[in-house]
């Protein structure tokens, strides 16, 4: 029988899989993931450009794309490498007709997409790209992509009035057989990809990750169905201490161990069997958010990882002092909401929705930092990191996206009292300042120089002292 091989990228599944399920229906499918060797390097800023705790939730959910493929018969072939080689190599050994993958967005992405096809075009083997990383088709948009709609509210309209989400595919059964002379490859460990370190739990975090669609699959049985939160999500969204104020499913969207199409059928069976309110909807509405930032990323390309960002803002002179953006990454920019959200995501890996907005913002327009160097220090850290969302989120944020006000901004001590009132979150992640009453924990960020030394001493705590002029926050 002719051979094709799927190449597994940030679709590790086998639920709504369309371009594995095409496969399968063309021949004998060899199932092929590349550790690419690039994402295991420094940053230039001197941080991993992975971190060890994203890449340790990448081996979980490749071991258990792994584990399924042998439940139906097959397996997964694993290497480290440059993808472009690699599988052009493995095409041209076996013979294949075709590689079916899933078509990426972003430069780095598709750059690789790009070479692949230069291998192979002189083997006379087709590269198949298949759209799978969107709720709504990009085929099924009610314009062509260069008339994206600017703001994200005209989007949502016009898609939900004209598009349909499509059906998901059924996992496929049978994948056929792999060549005896194959070599299968070992899953690789964190210190075969350049790590030393290993990845520590912290009994801190919102929800112990664990990569995988077996796992994502899990949680999405127990928000939705056994725990019952999906009619409460619009009232708790904003939470920022426990594991089940908001769904937690981006960390499994972002490597596609599920797939949004899975979420939103869940989501119309549970509003069928179950009730159907604002918060039901509220969630499809993120989905569809997410769904705008891929297709702002597809519209404007380079642009979105530029200090210019979309709107080609030449004009604004971002900061680039290495000592004020390492007390910000650190979490000791001396203002105790902003210092909180940075010491979860250094020890997590996680951050709430309010957090990212608010350290986000703190970093362009209270320090007037480089917003690109914040967007690439998330890209490390973060467990749920999409490259598209977390770019188009910064430019939103920075004001040089798709943000219809103008300079949009989040005062922290607003913020601070709105959605941490008793401080304990705060205290949570800053226990240093744990015995200090909430009003006080609330106006640290607020003092003079000179009354923050008073505070230390009066109190005996040891808190950096503030970044910005406290002058700013009492006038805004």
């Amino acid at each position: 029988m002719s051979k094709v091989i799927f190449w597994f990228r940030n679709d590790l599944r086998l639920e709504d899989n369309e371009g594995l399920v095409k496969a399968a229906d063309m021949a004998d499918v060899i199932p092929v993931y590349v550790f690419d060797e690039r994402q295991f390097v420094k940053h230039r800023l001197g941080f991993d450009k992975t971190s060890a705790r994203r890449v340790q939730f990448l081996l979980e959910s490749v071991a258990d794309l792994k584990r399924n493929l042998q439940k139906i018969g097959s397996d997964l072939i694993i290497r480290i490498g440059k993808p472009e080689r690699i599988l052009s190599d493995l095409a041209e050994d076996f013979e294949c007709e075709t590689i079916f993958t899933s078509k990426e967005i972003a430069q780095e992405e598709t750059d690789v997409e790009i070479g692949l096809s230069k291998r192979l075009k002189p083997l006379n083997i087709d590269l198949e790209l298949i759209w799978g990383a969107t709720l709504y088709h990009v085929r099924d948009l009610p314009f062509k992509i260069n008339h994206l709609p600017d703001v994200f509210t005209e989007f949502r309209k016009m898609t939900e009035k004209s598009a349909k989400v499509r059906a998901t595919f059924a996992a496929p059964k049978d994948l056929g057989l792999l060549p005896r002379s194959l070599e299968i490859g070992m899953l690789p460990t964190l210190k075969d990809l350049g790590y030393n370190e290993q990845v520590t739990k912290d009994d801190r975090a919102v929800l112990d990750f664990k990569g995988g669609e077996t796992e994502g699959l899990a949680r999405l049985q127990s928000y939705i169905w056994d725990k019952d939160l999906l009619k409460i999500y619009k009232e708790t969204r904003n939470g920022l201490l426990g594991g089940d104020y908001s769904s937690k499913f981006s960390a499994w969207l972002s490597l596609g161990c599920l797939s949004p199409r899975t979420i939103y059928e869940a989501i119309k069976k549970y509003e069928y069997d179950r009730l159907k309110n604002e918060s039901t909807y509220w969630l499809i509405f993120e989905l569809i958010w997410r769904d705008y930032f891929h297709f702002v990323a597809l519209k404007f390309g380079t642009r979105l990882f530029k200090p210019s960002g979309i709107k080609l803002d030449i004009d604004t002179e971002w900061k680039r002092y290495r000592p004020t953006f390492d007390k910000w990454m650190e979490g000791n920019t001396g203002i105790p909401f902003i210092d909180a959200n940075m010491r979860e995501l250094a020890e997590t890996g996680f951050m709430s929705n309010r957090g990212r907005q608010n350290v986000a913002s703190f970093l362009v327009k209270d320090l007037h930092m480089d917003w690109t160097w914040g967007a690439a220090y998330f890209e490390s850290q973060l467990i749920d990191y999409d490259v598209c969302s977390n770019w188009g989120n910064w430019n939103y944020v920075a004001g040089v996206g798709n943000d219809p006000r103008e300079n949009r901004y989040f005062n922290i001590l607003i913020q601070a009292k709105n959605y941490d009132a008793k401080a304990e979150y705060v205290k949570y992640w800053c226990p240093e300042l744990q015995q200090v009453p909430v009003s006080q924990v609330q106006s640290v960020g607020l003092l003079s120089r000179v009354d923050q030394a008073r505070f230390e001493v009066t109190l005996g705590v040891d808190y950096p002292n503030p970044l910005v002029d406290p002058k700013k926050w009492l006038k805004d």
